[in-house]
């Protein structure tokens, strides 16, 4: 039984996986992708998921971002059940909680960075276009990118995308930021650029999980996850992070 609290009051957590197992069905027979994964991540944490290819990194973030369901285990992000929700339910969910960057950007090549960044605000329908349209602009001037708001992303260099890529991470304010590898395709100085925004989100109140095969990151993070085979086989805050103590659920 987990012991977060109902929906609507606080949890002691912002992220809680209780013997998370994910398994494949595969032509080879089933693959298991996590193993038994038991995770605690709290409110304004930056934590970065790192280990080689195959070991179940990126199912993590699937798990915890509701686009991959578990086989068995529980998933609680920002105090809601994800075990729990149906499709449509984890797909409003998602759009309200997690803003989510990927290493290639994703954005739409056909739309304008500024209508990019509105389309998840468009997706939720809370705000008028007006609205959206404001918002939009000053979450690219957070990331220095409200001069490109009306290029189209091919007009852009790769770190200018992952900036507007972030902003529309943060287009509905989400609490919880999940990257995946979001510096892989980017070079060394732009890469440092980048875990920059990402340290003054977490400065902000975000929580930032973010996968890696990049040891680098070590000085940026308040915590190093490394998987192996699907399973925690280390779980530590680097010299100088804001935990004292190692951070094992």
């Amino acid at each position: 039984m987990s012991n977060l609290r109902q929906k609507g009051s606080p949890a002691p957590y912002l992220v809680q996986l209780n013997q998370v197992t994910k398994t494949y069905e595969t032509s080879a027979g089933n693959f298991v992708a996590l193993k038994a994964i038991d995770l605690s991540v709290q409110v304004g944490e930056f934590a970065a998921v790192i280990g080689k290819s195959g070991s179940g990194k990126s199912t993590l973030l699937n798990i915890i971002t509701g686009i991959d369901r578990v086989t068995s285990g529980e998933v609680f992000v920002n105090g809601e059940a994800l075990h729990n929700l149906s499709e449509n339910q984890l797909a409003i969910w998602r759009g309200q909680t997690v803003g989510i960057i990927f290493q290639f950007f994703q954005l739409l090549p056909t739309l304008t960075v500024i209508e990019n960044v509105m389309l998840p605000m468009d997706f939720l329908g809370n705000l008028s276009g007006k609205q959206r349209k404001t918002r939009a602009l000053e979450l690219l001037a957070l990331v220095d990118m409200e001069s490109q708001a009306y290029k189209l992303p091919n007009a852009l260099s790769g770190g200018q995308q992952q900036r507007a890529a972030i902003a529309r991470a943060l287009a509905n304010d989400p609490p919880v930021i999940v990257a995946d590898e979001p510096t892989g395709n980017l070079d060394s100085h732009t890469s440092e650029a980048i875990l920059e925004v990402f340290r003054a989100l977490r400065r902000e109140g975000k929580t930032i999980l973010m996968v890696t095969h990049e040891h680098e990151v070590t000085k940026w993070v308040d915590r190093i996850i490394t998987l192996a085979d699907g399973e925690i086989h280390t779980d530590v805050q680097p010299e100088g992070g804001r935990h004292a103590q190692p951070a094992l659920a």
